[in-house]
Parts: structure tokens; C-alpha cells; sequence
């Protein structure tokens, strides 16, 4: 066994990664770029190199540098993570030039598998079934035209060099094909480098069922069971489980001896993940991951063995500890992913500090796997991803309840997340009955996305109560320090001349005003809101979190102020509130014309109309892309663009106006 590693990755999947190295006794060597100089992986390794900018391709990327800081550092072997180079074979032949270890399969198996025409070209050879589709190398755009009609819409055109839902469209009718294709290429070109399609029948409801293969230098290879992967949103995965629920056990035998053969096909060594597409009681190979997956921990749980250490061994030379018929499955597990995401955006990326991240106590059917912590910022440069909860439990049911109970105890304020919809999947009937296909979130969207119901009266007089707690925290600190701390002039108790004493407040909700008022009782505190008088005190503080009495009923609230804005962690949920100063003029530009604002930092990679075009709402005026995915910018209502104030290929910021639009209702009264 090796002695010292570099970890050539960042985040979540290097803190785990470092997790089994110092189990077994091997140093670490973390890389950092300058976005990440204060991450958590950074202070948790044995030591530390900075290798570049902030921007992926002059840090994470540079082949040559990482070499360089693995030879300078001593380190014996590289481990590279997933995304990033982990499927890269040149990165594995350098490290193979360098004498280096690369802790993953041969250079030839990447490649094989790197593309997906030549891996369905090898398995169509070792008799692994196929999707119908077409993966030739003819990349002439009305070629492709012509297979996708003989295949039958709807049909799937997907990057044929890279997974990950990037460069991946889905085509409904014929006359959508070319701006789809487009798309398609463009968005695979700029995240692999290889605008290379392929083109599959689409299926309708299938389920995404893949199984975890490993294989060592001796040409031993086991699998380790499959994972159910079918929630997804924009083609990414958000929710897996193990095993795959409502499987017949022959088709679970099959597959996993279709994954081994084709494990075999490329002579593979290390850890892979051989997907399939599920339908019909028909399973068809879609793709090979030449990597460990981001989902590997719900196998882990339900077999017991550590992959990022079997990943060590064999790429140290050791064979693997168990065969096949050692290999078993107890109870279930499930993993959600926690992404710093707008679900009701379209599942924009947030990027913004995290002011509060709290995770429920880990035990042994719990288990939190992060790489980032409070005072964290979610950048636009990587995967926005904050956190994976992994669940277990002796069966789905049990597994299912701990999941809710982990999710209403994780507390996350700062930027917007994908934890309501995490709650709302894990609560919802059809999942609680396995009935799962990769088109679950879309179908059920509207039960989802709702937002969360509460009644407004309670959440402003919440909101007021923890005002009145932090007036009376700071009130307290200040006249501590102060020369006379017993002065009445330190008195937070809304007194008033010829008055009854109360304190007027203004909160912004939903882009609303509402006034609460507070009075301050002989027996304790009044909340008016909404036309409602509610009875109300604060019973006690505890580590940020408030005990609250309101109209009878004691509520645990933790408020997380960043200034005037107030994020209200409540039952599971956040509720975002800005503290207004009634004092202050705020305008609100009332007669300017609309604009298009950049949503998030990112590159301007197509302008779609010119100025003085006149346009109808929800054309696409611009396309951005930002952390790897495009999106399109539509136009908010019929009208005319007045400027357009960037050009293709410019870095934006978030926030900046693109386009300013002048909508047909302005326009007529010019």
C-alpha cells in the first residue's frame, strides 16, 4: 500500500476520499484553487497545494500542474474523485508517465467507455442488450435528422462523450430537431471538449437502474448490487436508492451479470457503474462510469464494505477481499442530494453564502457526507452541491421514515435549496409506493414545487417575536458595556408618551408589506397581524434556536438574520423575510421598462435576437451557461428590445441587466 495521496478533486467527494485514507493509514495531499483556499477539504487534508484560478479549466484541470504538485508533494498515488478528470484517459496515462498510481481503471477502459458509441459498440459485441438508436460516426446534421425519424419520436440526443445531463435533449417532433441538435452539440463541446451525439428512442416511463461492478488486476470482478436512480431534474440525478425497489429477482440476477460481462468486455479494474435503463420489464445498457459514482454511499450501507478503500487496495495491487458469493444486501437505503438550487426557477443553481447549515446528529442509520459547512459560499465556479443525507433502515418503510426525520431536521439558510422538494418527494404517496420512473418529478410537480402552507398571521408574528428577541439581545450587550448598564434609557419595552407601549413593525414577504404590531402587556406580549391579536412570549433561548409561546401554543423556530433579512427555520422549512425601515423612500421603478437580468454568474453563449426586434413572451432572447448547464433567458412579455449590453462569449455577473426590453403595452404609449 501506498503511503501518501493526492486527491485531485475538491469538496465533498475529497473529504471522503480523505475519510478512508487516514483509516488506513495513508497521508493526503488536497489541491485548491483560489475559490477554495478556506474549503473544508483543504483544512482536512495532511497538506495542501494551490494550483490555480477559480475557474475549473486553470485549476482542477491542468493535467500538467497536478502532476507536478503530486512529484514535488511525494505523493506515491492520485485519486481522482468523480467529474472532473476522474474519466479522463490522458490524465491517467500522465499519471502512469509520472510513475504515479492513478487510482482508477486502465487508460483504455476510460476511452473505450468515454465514448458512447464505441461502449454500445462493445456491448452490442459481448450481447449486453441495447436501447434501439443510432451511434455511428456520421455526425452530418441531416443524417442524424434521418436516423432520429427512423428510430420514432420522441427521441433522446445525448453527448456522446460525457454524461451528467449535459449536452442531453429530449425531441418531441421533427421540426425540433435542428435547434435541439444545436443545442445539444454546443452545450457537449463546452463541457468535453467533443460535440459527438448520439441519438435513442426515448422511453416513455423507464426507471434508471444501475449496478455497481468491481473489478482487480487479477480479473476478479464482482457486483455489488443496483441502485434505483430514477428521480431526476434536468437528467441529474436527486434521489437514489438500494436496492432497486419492486424488482423481480431474476431481472436483479440478470442485470447484475450483464454488468459483470460488460465489466469484462473492456477489461476493467477498479470501481464502475454500469446503468441501464429499466422499462417493461425490459433493461437496455445505456452508459458505463469509468468512476465511482456520487451515489456509492447507499451501496456501502446496505453491503458493508468501503469502496473508496477497495479502490485503494486494488489499484495498490491487492485483490479483492470477497467474491461474489460473499456479497450480500441487508435492509435499504436511500440518498438525497441537497443542492443549492431554485426548484421553482427550473432548478436554477444559487450560488451566496451559506449564513446557517445544520445537520441532524449522525448515528448508524444516518450518515452526512459534506464538503462544505456554515460561512461557506456556493460559488458559480463548481457543482452546487451542498450535501448527500444517506439513509438505512431494515426495509424501505423504515428507511423512508428516517429519511422525513433527517430532512425536517436539516437547517439551511443563506441560499435557496432544493430541501422543500427533498421533503415533499420523501413524503409523497407514490414514492412511499415505489412507484418511481425518471419522469416523477416532472409529472408531479405540481404537488412538489407548492409552496409551503402556513398561515401568513403566524409566520409574521413569528418573524416579530424573534425581532423583539434580538432587539432585547443587543439592548442587553450594549448596556452591559456600557458605564450604566442600569440606565432606563437601555429599556427595549416599546415604551411610548401618552401611549400604550408597542413597536411598530414592516415586513416584505413575497414581495408584499405587511405592518405587525407588538404591545407589550403587564402578562406578557400582544401580536397584531393581519387583523389578528394573538397572546405571545418568548420562553426561552437556546443555541440560536427561540421557544415560543403563540395564542396557546409553544413553537421551536431558529431566526437567522443577515442584517434586515430574516430566514425563518421552522418546521422543516425556511421562510424568507426582509425587516423593512418604514423610514426609508424605496423605489420601486414604476413605469421603467422590463429588464433581463442574469439570474447568476456565468458565460453568454448565444444573443438570439438584435436590438429594435420585436419579440413575444417566452421567446429566448439570450442563452447562458453557468456551472456546466444552459440556460435560456426568455423574453417576460410581448415587446421590443431596446439594448442588448453584452456579447457572445462575455462573463457575466449575476445580477447585471442583459437586455433591456420595452414591453408592447409601453411601446403603444410612446
Amino acid at each position: 500500500m501506498f503511503s501518501k495521496l493526492l486527491i485531485a478533486n475538491r469538496g465533498e467527494i475529497a473529504c471522503r476520499i480523505i475519510a478512508s485514507a487516514r483509516r488506513l493509514g495513508i497521508k493526503t495531499v488536497a489541491v485548491y484553487s483560489d475559490a477554495d483556499a478556506e474549503a473544508l477539504h483543504v483544512t482536512q487534508a495532511d497538506e495542501a497545494w494551490h494550483i490555480g484560478p477559480a475557474s475549473a479549466a486553470e485549476s482542477y484541470l491542468r493535467i500538467e500542474r497536478l502532476i507536478d504538485v503530486a512529484k514535488s508533494s511525494g505523493a506515491e498515488a492520485v485519486h481522482p474523485g468523480y467529474g472532473f478528470l476522474s474519466e479522463n484517459a490522458a490524465f491517467a496515462e500522465a499519471c502512469a508517465a509520472a510513475d504515479l498510481v492513478f487510482v482508477g481503471p486502465p487508460a483504455d477502459a476510460i476511452r473505450a467507455m468515454g465514448s458512447k458509441s464505441e461502449a454500445k459498440a462493445i456491448m452490442a459485441r459481448a450481447s449486453v442488450p441495447l436501447v434501439p438508436g443510432y451511434h455511428d460516426a456520421d455526425q452530418d446534421a441531416e443524417r442524424l435528422a434521418e436516423e432520429a425519424a427512423a428510430i420514432g419520436f420522441p427521441v433522446l440526443i445525448k453527448a456522446s462523450a460525457g454524461g451528467g445531463g449535459k449536452g442531453m435533449r429530449v425531441v418531441e417532433r421533427p421540426e425540433d430537431f435542428g435547434a435541439a441538435l444545436e443545442g445539444a452539440q454546443r452545450e457537449a463541446a463546452g463541457a468535453f471538449g467533443d460535440e459527438r451525439v448520439l441519438i435513442e428512442k426515448y422511453l416513455t416511463r423507464p426507471r434508471h437502474v444501475e449496478v455497481q461492478v468491481f473489478a482487480d488486476r487479477a480479473g476478479n470482478v464482482v457486483h455489488l448490487f443496483e441502485r434505483d436512480c430514477s428521480l431526476q431534474r434536468r437528467h441529474q440525478k436527486v434521489v437514489e436508492e438500494a436496492p432497486a425497489p419492486a424488482l423481480d429477482p431474476k431481472i436483479r440476477d440478470a442485470m447484475g451479470e450483464a454488468a459483470v460481462t460488460a465489466a469484462r468486455a473492456i477489461g476493467y479494474v477498479g470501481a464502475g457503474t454500469v446503468e441501464f435503463i429499466f422499462e417493461d420489464d425490459a433493461f437496455y445498457f445505456m452508459e458505463m462510469n469509468t468512476r465511482l459514482q456520487v451515489e456509492h454511499p447507499v451501496t456501502e450501507v446496505i453491503t458493508g464494505f468501503d469502496l473508496v478503500e477497495w479502490q485503494l487496495r486494488v489499484a495498490a495491487g491487492e485483490r479483492l477481499p470477497v467474491d461474489q458469493k460473499e456479497i450480500r444486501a441487508r435492509g435499504h437505503a436511500f440518498e438525497v442530494r441537497l443542492y443549492a438550487e431554485n426548484p421553482a426557477r427550473d432548478f436554477l443553481p444559487a450560488t451566496g453564502r451559506l449564513h446557517h447549515l445544520l445537520f441532524p446528529q449522525e448515528t448508524p442509520g444516518l450518515r452526512i457526507d459534506s464538503g462544505v459547512r456554515s460561512g461557506d459560499d456556493i460559488s458559480p465556479y463548481y457543482d452546487p452541491m451542498i450535501a448527500k443525507l444517506i439513509v438505512w433502515g431494515e426495509d424501505r418503510e423504515s428507511a423512508l421514515r428516517r429519511l422525513r426525520a433527517a430532512l425536517h431536521q436539516t437547517e439551511v439558510a443563506g441560499v435557496a435549496t432544493n430541501l422543500p422538494l427533498l421533503q415533499a418527494i420523501a413524503a409523497h404517496p407514490a414514492f412511499a409506493a415505489a412507484q418511481v420512473d425518471t419522469g416523477f418529478i416532472q409529472r408531479h410537480a405540481h404537488e412538489l414545487l407548492a409552496p409551503p402552507a402556513v398561515e401568513r398571521q403566524d409566520l409574521l408574528a413569528l418573524a416579530a417575536l424573534a425581532e423583539v428577541e434580538r432587539r432585547r439581545a443587543e439592548t442587553a450587550a450594549s448596556a452591559k458595556a456600557s458605564p450604566d448598564p442600569s440606565s432606563p434609557w437601555w429599556g427595549c419595552d416599546g415604551w411610548r408618551l401618552n401611549a400604550d407601549t408597542h413597536r411598530d413593525l414592516h415586513f416584505q414577504l413575497d414581495d408584499d408589506t405587511f405592518a405587525v404590531t407588538v404591545r407589550y402587556l403587564p402578562g406578557g406580549l400582544e401580536i397584531e397581524a393581519e387583523g389578528a391579536r394573538l397572546p405571545a412570549s418568548v420562553m426561552a433561548v437556546d443555541d440560536g434556536r427561540l421557544l415560543v409561546e403563540l395564542a396557546g401554543r409553544r413553537i421551536n423556530l431558529r431566526p437567522v438574520w443577515r442584517g434586515a433579512d430574516l430566514t425563518l427555520l421552522w418546521e422543516g422549512k425556511a421562510h424568507r423575510l426582509l425587516l423593512l425601515d418604514p423610514q426609508a423612500q424605496v423605489d420601486r421603478g414604476e413605469g421603467a421598462s422590463a429588464k433581463v437580468i442574469a439570474p447568476m454568474p456565468g458565460r453568454l453563449v448565444q444573443v438570439k435576437v438584435v436590438e429594435g426586434q420585436e419579440v413575444t413572451r417566452g421567446e429566448t432572447l439570450l442563452v447562458l451557461e453557468a456551472m456546466k448547464m444552459e440556460h435560456s433567458l426568455p423574453a417576460p412579455a410581448d415587446g421590443r428590445v431596446a439594448a442588448i449590453h453584452f456579447r457572445e462569449g462575455e462573463q457575466v455577473e449575476e445580477g447585471v441587466e442583459l437586455v433591456s426590453f420595452v414591453a408592447a403595452t409601453e411601446s403603444s404609449t410612446a
